[in-house]
């Protein structure tokens, strides 16, 4: 299967060939700023099969996890486009809103639970991780 995307303004697209080796929900504080508070909702990739256009804007951090984390969006119209960490860098995580509809991904796993604000409504059937969930077996 492909997938494909584009930011809101079509300054950034991607196509993704293959399937994510995960699909997960983060709680984790930094993602609760980049999604207005809620969760990020996001499908890991492997980094060979993503082609991307356009130039994103990044923004880098230590992540709780103790990793850099880098988020990418875009400059014109802020629209979230994915993430990565030099921990992983044969993964591309990408926001499922990112990604064209129809896509049929959702998250499997809800992870930094123990960040999530009291108000929060995680599917109870969701794996749940209250940090840092073990790497992702999938290829590569």
């Amino acid at each position: 299967m492909s997938y494909s995307g584009q930011c809101q303004c079509g300054a950034i697209r991607a196509a993704v060939a293959g399937e994510p080796v995960a699909v997960r929900q983060c709680w984790c504080r930094q993602c609760q700023q980049v999604a207005g508070g809620a969760a990020t909702n996001n499908a890991i990739f492997a980094t060979e099969a993503v082609t991307m256009t356009g130039t994103p804007a990044t923004h880098s951090y230590t992540a709780a996890s103790g990793n850099v984390l880098t988020h990418s969006f875009c400059a014109a119209c802020g629209t979230p486009v994915m993430a990565q960490t030099n921990a992983r860098p044969q993964f591309r995580t990408f926001r499922l809103g990112f990604l064209a509809p129809g896509h049929g991904l959702s998250p499997q796993a809800a992870i930094w639970t123990s960040e999530a604000p009291p108000w929060a409504a995680i599917d109870p059937a969701l794996e749940r991780f209250e940090a840092q969930p073990p790497p992702p077996q999938g290829k590569p």
